[in-house]
């Protein structure tokens, strides 16, 4: 049976589009067509409506007037992070679904805005944080269920400049600047307002350049991997402590019951692609490696550290070590094919609206725990 082809409306046609989504989208066109864009540069609409295979897709700088549109039936924002809650709620006036890249939100005022639109409308909250999508992951899930108590568990991101994995992709992606000074005054102004809410309204921390430097950094970064933490650990107690220095590398010291966790992340020059997440059991190690998104082909891969059981009246000193590698499939490809699940056969969604809430809980936990890195400055 010929399956149901969504067409989608992109907001956004910047690297992440170019890289991601508009090659995953041509891939499989047997769920997915490309039919409007949306960017406030000219000259990204006429790039990315050339990369588009099947047909011409209608170009425009206004969202409402694609959110609007009968040739539209789902909606994929990947703007900037500060407009990802005025697209959604468009999206949903319209009583359309929409895929809104992570961050879905930059402060709880946003969020809870969009919650409440999503509740009125048609339509649906689906939120891009798609190495919770990996199989290897999924795996990794039901082997900690299993593994009886947990004593430690590590979550690391460190990675080298985003470009030199960009550069790899074979997508080529180009960079525009024909915006206009209205446009670029529009996206500062709602930037100012988000950053001033989140840090001095609701967390309740020093606003000045380290202390926004930091939050962006986790909000970009790092909302993958605490999302992933989340669903794999649960969510922590609070935090014990924190370094949130930039540039460099920053950590924080997560409280569980019964156990810590390590969090460990930043940039730095060496081109390589260090995020993982490891927990420790008494008899059981599992960990889950991710290799950079934007080179095809790279697997997310599950390995497993046990204890060997003892034969029959003789003592066991070794242990097994075993790498499962379920799918080269890219996380981002199989999160679009969850994506169509949801939409067509009513599968429920994991990553809501709701969910996302835990991820500001998280950084508020850690940009609270590290204030004495920011607090001396003046606000």
């Amino acid at each position: 049976m010929a399956s149901k082809v969504l067409r989608v409306g992109i907001i956004g046609c910047g690297e992440i589009a170019q890289v991601g989504h508009i090659p995953i989208f041509n891939f499989l066109s047997l769920k997915f067509r490309t039919t409007y864009l949306c960017d406030a540069s000219r000259d990204a609409l006429a790039h990315c409506a050339r990369m588009v295979q099947g047909g011409s897709p209608k170009t425009t700088t206004d969202p409402k007037e694609l959110c609007e549109s009968p040739d539209v039936d789902v909606v994929l924002i990947c703007n900037g992070d500060e407009s990802h809650v005025i697209c959604g709620i468009l999206a949903l006036e319209n009583n359309k679904w929409c895929l809104i890249e992570k961050p879905l939100a930059l402060c709880y005022r946003d969020i809870n805005l969009l919650i409440e639109a999503e509740k009125k409308s048609k339509g649906k909250v689906f939120v891009g944080t798609m190495r919770r999508y990996a199989p290897a992951f999924l795996e990794a899930v039901d082997e900690v269920k299993k593994m009886g108590p947990i004593l430690y568990a590590r979550v690391r991101a460190i990675i080298g400049p985003n470009s030199n994995f960009v550069s790899q992709s074979t997508t080529y992606p180009q960079q525009f600047s024909d915006f206009t000074d209205e446009d670029k005054h529009i996206r500062a102004e709602r930037e100012k307002d988000v950053v001033e809410t989140v840090l001095r309204d609701e967390f309740g921390v020093a606003v000045n350049d380290d202390s926004i430097k930091m939050f962006r950094m986790l909000g970009s970064l790092n909302t993958h991997d605490l999302s992933a933490m989340r669903e794999i650990i649960g969510m922590p107690k609070s935090v014990l402590g924190a370094y949130l220095g930039l540039p460099g590398i920053y950590s924080a010291l997560f409280e569980y019951d019964g156990f810590c966790v390590t969090f460990e992340s930043g940039i730095n020059a060496v081109p390589t692609f260090d995020a993982h997440i490891e927990v420790y059991g008494q008899d059981k190690i599992v960990r889950v490696d991710y290799d950079t998104p934007y080179v095809k082909g790279l697997p997310v891969t599950m390995t497993i550290r046990e204890k060997i059981k003892s034969r029959e009246g003789q003592e066991s000193f070794g242990f097994s070590e075993r790498v499962v590698r379920r799918t080269y499939e890219d996380p981002y490809t199989l999160e679009m094919l969850e994506f169509y699940e949801c939409v067509v056969n009513g599968r429920p969604i994991k990553t809501t609206a709701e969910d996302s809430v835990k991820e500001i809980d998280l950084w508020k936990m850690i940009m609270k725990a590290g204030e004495h890195n920011y607090k001396s400055q003046s606000s």
